[in-house]
């Protein structure tokens, strides 16, 4: 069964071992390479993460995706993966849903699903995309 998502849910890609050592974090798996992570919002992730010395970015630039119909999980997990193609070239870790809105025009159900883009690291400086790139083949290469 799919996991519930809602304003709030942080996704996850697959991570370095490294990170998955030092963070601990439990997750369920999502669709494709990303998961869910359980019984964590941004800010209580972000204080884990700052605890062990690590870093949790927040991106400004906001992603939104719309689709007609009434909220489903099916849909949900369709504007998820419209988004997170989307965000893809700039090889962050991690996305944060922040908004699902369902309104109505002349009677047709739609909805907008928004999310922000977040990374993990331990540096506080963001690193650039080519070294987010480098470290994400990397961690490809270490599941083998």
């Amino acid at each position: 069964m799919t996991p519930s998502v809602q304003v709030g849910t942080i996704l996850i890609g697959e991570y370095s071992p490294r990170m998955a050592e030092v963070l601990a974090l439990e997750s369920e798996p999502y669709f494709e390479n990303w998961s869910m992570v359980k019984a964590h919002d941004g800010f209580t992730l972000d204080d884990k993460i700052h605890a062990a010395g690590w870093n949790f970015f927040f991106l400004a630039a906001e992603v939104k995706v719309m689709f007609f119909g009434a909220i489903g999980a099916t849909k949900i997990r369709e504007a998820l993966r419209r988004i997170l193609r989307k965000v893809k070239p700039h090889n962050f870790n991690c996305l944060e849903v922040t908004g699902i809105v369902a309104r109505r025009f002349l009677g047709v159900p739609y909805a907008t699903v928004s999310a922000h883009s977040r990374h993990i690291q331990q540096s506080c400086q963001l690193d650039s995309i080519d070294s987010r790139r480098n470290g994400r083949r990397d961690a490809e290469w270490a599941r083998g």
